[in-house]
C-alpha cells in the first residue's frame, strides 16, 4: 500500500499539470465558500449592531418625525413643533419623558482651536430619553429652556479636542459664531457599533437653538420627537394615541395620509433585522447552489481526468498499486482541489463581507467557527463529489487500462 505522503505528493503534481483547469474547476467552491463567509459575517455584524442600538436607545423608545411623502400625495406639509411635543407629554399617558429635538452641525471655536461636530438642541428631558449621564458639572434644566439660555453640555471628545486637559466648565465656546457657556460634560459612551463617536456631541437648549442657530420660518419648528415609555407594554398605546393626537393637531382629514411618522424603535430595528436575515438567506442560497455546482464541476473534471489517465492508472496497477491506492489518490486530488477553493473562498468572503456591510451600516463579524465551518464544507464537497470518479478509477482493469490509447 502506498504511503499517505506519496499519495498527497502525487495528487498535487497531477493538479499542477493542469493549473488553469484546476482553478476553473474550483471556481464554484470559491464562490460558495465566499458566500457562506459573507452571509455569516454580515448577519452577525448587523444583528450585533441592532442589539446594541436597542440596548442604547432602550426597547421602550418611540420616535416621531415628519413624513416628507405627504407632500407627494398633495397634502400641505406641516412640520413637527415644540407645541406638538408638549401636547404629547401632557395628553398621552404611559410616558416617562418626551424630548423634542433639532439635529444640526456646527463649527466650534475655542481660542485658536476649531472643531466641526454635531449639535443637538433639546430640553431637560434629553438625557433621560437617551440614557446619558453627567460626568462633570450639570445638565440642561427647565429654566435654561424657558430662558433660552446660551449654555451647553459637551461630550468627552470635545473636551479632548478643544481643551487639552483644561477644565471646560465656565468657559465659552462659539457655536457657529454664537457664544455658549459650558456648564457640563457628559459621561463617555464611546463608539457605537456603526463606528460613530457618541462623545462627539454638543447639547444646547432647544429654545436657544431655535432663536440663534437655525433659521426656520415655521414658528417653533423642530426636527423630531423622542418618547420614552414607562414600559414596553405601554408602547402600542402610546404610539396609537400619539398618532391620533397629531392627526387632530395637524387637522388631517379622515382618509388623508399623515404628515408625520410614529415608529417604535424596536419595530424599526426588527424590520432591519428581517432585511438582514433575508440578505443572509439569499447569500446562503447562493452558497449552497455554488457549492453544488462546484462539486458537480469537480466530479466531471475528475471523470475526465480518469479517462485521460487511464493508461497511467494501468501502469501504476501493474507495478503494484492496489485499487484502494488509486481510489485514495483521485479522492485526495478532489479534496485538495476543493480545499484550495475553500481557502481562496475564505479570502474572497472576507472582502465580500466588508463590501456588503456598507448596505447594513454595520461592520461584519468574522468568527473562527464560521470560517472553519466553511472550510469543512469545502472538504465535504470534495469527498462527496470526488468519491464516484475515484471509485470508478479503482475499478479499472490493469490489462485493459494498459491497452487504452
Amino acid at each position: 500500500m502506498i504511503s499517505s505522503i506519496e499519495i498527497v505528493r502525487t495528487a498535487v503534481l497531477a493538479l499542477k499539470r493542469n493549473k488553469t483547469r484546476s482553478m476553473l474547476t474550483a471556481l464554484g467552491i470559491i464562490i460558495g465558500v465566499a458566500a457562506v463567509i459573507a452571509a455569516f459575517a454580515v448577519g452577525a455584524g448587523a444583528n450585533k449592531s441592532i442589539d446594541e442600538q436597542i440596548s442604547s436607545f432602550g426597547s421602550n423608545f418611540i420616535m416621531v418625525y415628519p413624513d416628507r411623502s405627504a407632500q407627494q400625495t398633495g397634502n400641505t406639509m406641516r412640520y413637527l413643533t415644540y407645541d406638538d411635543a408638549k401636547a404629547i407629554e401632557r395628553e398621552v399617558s404611559g410616558i416617562e419623558a418626551v424630548a423634542p429635538m433639532i439635529n444640526t452641525s456646527a463649527t466650534l471655536v475655542y481660542g485658536n482651536t476649531n472643531w466641526t461636530t454635531g449639535v443637538i438642541a433639546s430640553t431637560e428631558k434629553y438625557s433621560n430619553v437617551q440614557d446619558r449621564e453627567i460626568a462633570l458639572g450639570r445638565d440642561i434644566n427647565e429654566s435654561d429652556v424657558r430662558q433660552s439660555a446660551k449654555i451647553a453640555v459637551i461630550g468627552e471628545t470635545i473636551v479632548e479636542k478643544m481643551f487639552f486637559g483644561e477644565s471646560p466648565l465656565g468657559n465659552s465656546i462659539r457655536v457657529n459664531n454664537v457664544p455658549f457657556t459650558i456648564v457640563g460634560v457628559f459621561a463617555s459612551k464611546g463608539q457605537s457599533q456603526t463606528g460613530s463617536d457618541q462623545d462627539d456631541i454638543v447639547l444646547v437648549p432647544l429654545t436657544a437653538a431655535q432663536k440663534r442657530l437655525v433659521r426656520w420660518t415655521t414658528p417653533g419648528r423642530i426636527g423630531n420627537i423622542y418618547i420614552k415609555g414607562v414600559s414596553m407594554n405601554a408602547l402600542q398605546y402610546i404610539q396609537s394615541e400619539t398618532e391620533a393626537l397629531l392627526r387632530e393637531r395637524h387637522r388631517i382629514r379622515p382618509g388623508s395620509a399623515d404628515d408625520f411618522s410614529v415608529r417604535n424603535i424596536s419595530q424599526m430595528l426588527e424590520a432591519r433585522r428581517k432585511t438582514t436575515t433575508i440578505m443572509s438567506m439569499l447569500l446562503g442560497s447562493i452558497a449552497v447552489i455554488s457549492l453544488v455546482v462546484g462539486g458537480i464541476g469537480i466530479m466531471n473534471i475528475m471523470l475526465v481526468s480518469v479517462t485521460e489517465r487511464t493508461r497511467e492508472i494501468g501502469v501504476r496497477m501493474a507495478v503494484g498499486a492496489k485499487a484502494i491506492d488509486i481510489r485514495a489518490q483521485f479522492l485526495t486530488e478532489a479534496v485538495i482541489l476543493s480545499m484550495i477553493g475553500g481557502i481562496l473562498g475564505i479570502i474572497l468572503g472576507i472582502f465580500a463581507g466588508y463590501a456588503l456591510s456598507s448596505f447594513t451600516e454595520a461592520p461584519p463579524i468574522f468568527t473562527v467557527s464560521s470560517i472553519l465551518l466553511a472550510f469543512l464544507f469545502s472538504g465535504m464537497v470534495g469527498i462527496g463529489f470526488g468519491y464516484y470518479p475515484a471509485w470508478k478509477a479503482s475499478l479499472l482493469n490493469p490489462i485493459d487500462a494498459l491497452k487504452y490509447e
